[in-house]
């Protein structure tokens, strides 16, 4: 596990694990990397310069930080549904989420299971960790590196905070 969940005072339950995800999506792996060894597409996928996307050599790139990750942590402030996909039935699918420094970013749920929706709630307390994977089509718009931002591991508090 990348997160620490010890450190955040409410106890914290975790709802979305990637690795977990890939490990039963095996498709989703071959695909992203042959995307990546594809010359032919130089412009799609992934760079794959800290190993190929999902392999062993990609998650010790994350551990040890060639990957550069963020990690945002704060507090649940409204949920909602967003996009036009009504399968879901219009249910809550995304958040706004007060970051601990003040600023406000939306955020898609991730939960591996069902019932694991229902926690995100006004009021708990989210933690995450997304890896930066730079991609092959480069610079990006403000000529910075261009990255995919990939959700690794989502924990949510069990009980709502007292604000």
């Amino acid at each position: 596990m990348l997160l620490n969940l010890s450190n955040h005072g409410p106890k914290m339950k975790l709802v979305y694990d990637f690795a977990k995800v890939l490990e039963e999506d095996t498709e989703r792996v071959k695909l992203a990397q042959a995307l990546t060894l594809d010359a032919s597409r130089p412009r799609m996928g992934l760079r794959g310069n800290h190993g190929l996307f999902g392999s062993e050599e990609w998650w010790e790139s994350i551990k040890n930080e060639r990957i550069k990750t963020v990690t945002h942590s704060g507090v649940i402030e409204r949920t909602y549904f967003s996009g036009q996909d009504s399968r879901w039935g219009n249910q809550v699918n995304s958040f706004s989420l007060r970051l601990m420094d003040g600023s406000l970013i939306e955020q898609s749920i991730y939960a591996a299971k069902k019932n694991d929706r229902g926690l995100f709630v006004v009021g708990a307390m989210i933690l995450m960790i997304s890896a930066l994977d730079e991609l092959k089509s480069q610079p990006a718009i403000d000529e910075g590196t261009n990255y995919s931002k990939v959700v690794l591991e989502v924990a949510i508090s069990v009980e709502k905070l007292d604000r």
